[in-house]
């Protein structure tokens, strides 16, 4: 039986939190499970896009042995249903002069996930936040010039009643570096 205590303390640790206060994604439109496939031609497009994302659609279509049209559709849908996000240059915020990264938890007053949220999208050292289960609510990344500047950022949010607690962690190294390339291939079936 699978009615242990801890199965019992998720239960109750999410009836605490206010689950209606927080938001679903509305990034995505939700699909059939066919449409959220890519095939082996999608993960070879994306695999050349990632590896050279400068070169032009007619170059792309001559590597792959593919007409320039079919790599054109073939984008066009990736980019209308979410797989395609963006085209931006990637930034590594330590040579922009923020070489301290960290992952922070923060536990939030109840209620009040919006107005975190609000504070957290205006400070830009907060590079990224999402919300998880367990004890914390949000777990964010965040860049600093300096461990002190670190700590203004901290003081800073916990400055705001909506952000009752924040704990972080500062990396060390980065083991294994923000990838999809693994993903697309396994998704693709080219694994």
């Amino acid at each position: 039986m699978h009615d242990s205590a801890a199965g019992r303390a998720v239960v109750a640790n999410s009836e605490q939190s206010n689950w209606t206060d927080r938001p679903t994604s509305t990034s995505q439109t939700p699909y059939a499970l066919v449409t959220l496939t890519i095939d082996e031609l999608d993960a070879r497009l994306l695999t050349a896009l990632r590896e050279q994302p400068r070169v032009g659609l007619l170059e792309i279509s001559r590597r792959l042995g593919v007409a320039r049209g079919t790599v054109q559709a073939r984008l066009a849908k990736l980019e209308a249903r979410g797989v395609v996000t963006g085209y931006g240059p990637e930034v590594d915020p330590s040579a922009m002069g923020y070489p301290i990264s960290a992952f922070m938890l923060i536990e939030l007053t109840q209620g009040r996930l919006a107005e975190a949220v609000e504070r957290l999208a205006s400070a830009p050292e907060v590079l990224e936040a999402d919300a998880v289960s367990g004890p914390q609510d949000l777990i964010c990344r965040v860049v600093a010039r300096d461990t002190e500047h670190l700590q203004e950022v901290v003081n800073d949010l916990l400055a705001t009643p909506a952000i009752r607690r924040c704990t972080s962690y500062i990396v060390l190294s980065r083991q294994v570096p923000p990838r999809t390339g693994p993903l697309v291939t396994s998704a693709g079936g080219m694994a």
